[in-house]
């Protein structure tokens, strides 16, 4: 029986369809009790194939989509997962253990763009991540703007709010508001170009971390922090 069938009771004995609220066939008076049993089940079933089938498409294009990112990019260079690997150990080290363990465990790195970065251009960027294949492109800008393992580390954290599905605003606010806890601070490092990137970034996206000081313009995060 097809699912458009199973939507009313047919009489087995005269094969008339009846309404799903009548009990016993309109013409025969045959009863429909087993009849409403059965086309439930048969219901059921087919609803449990469609969202299999829903699922399984779902599934092949979460995968073919990971492949042609895979596909269309470049993986890192040794000496570029060992520079890599240094800063999740900062990360680990200053009490992000899971920030570290989604990015050694989880995250896929990659060097170059694939073809959706490509599409839509990450200008001036030293990341990108896709959320949710968690994979993230380190430009070259990674590893030769940044001066230290930290300096990488708190590029790595940023990123890892975007491999959590979170957008720009949360992921500057929050990064912001623990960089001194991963030991990115102004007095060693507010000379840096990834610093002042960083913070010029985090004003435009997380202005409310700015509002402190007499001309209401000063980073917040400074008097938290005690200073």
């Amino acid at each position: 029986m097809s699912l458009p069938q199973a939507l009313n009771l047919v009489c087995p004995r005269c094969h008339l369809f009846n309404e799903l609220s009548e009990f016993s066939c309109r013409r025969c008076g045959h009863s429909l009790q087993k009849q409403r049993g059965r086309d439930r089940k048969l219901t059921e079933f087919s609803t449990s194939r469609v969202l299999t089938r829903i699922f399984l498409l779902t599934a092949f294009f979460l995968v073919a989509w990971y492949a042609s990112l895979m596909k269309t990019s470049d993986p890192l260079k040794a000496e570029q997962r060992q520079m890599v690997e240094h800063a999740i150990n900062v990360l680990r080290q200053r009490g992000f253990a899971d920030d570290a363990a989604l990015l050694r465990r989880v995250t896929t790195f990659r060097s170059t763009d694939h073809w959706w970065n490509r599409q839509f251009g990450h200008p001036q960027a030293y990341a990108a991540t896709n959320f949710p294949f968690e994979v993230m492109t380190l430009y070259p800008e990674f590893f030769t703007k940044t001066t230290d393992d930290t300096e990488r580390a708190a590029v790595l954290l940023h990123e890892s709010y975007h491999l959590r599905g979170y957008g720009e605003e949360k992921a500057y606010a929050e990064m912001w508001q623990v960089k001194d806890k991963l030991g990115y601070t102004a007095d060693k490092y507010d000379k840096t170009r990834v610093w002042s990137n960083m913070r010029d970034d985090t004003m435009t996206y997380a202005p409310q971390l700015f509002t402190c000081g007499a001309a209401g313009q000063d980073d917040c995060t400074n008097r938290i922090a005690g200073r």
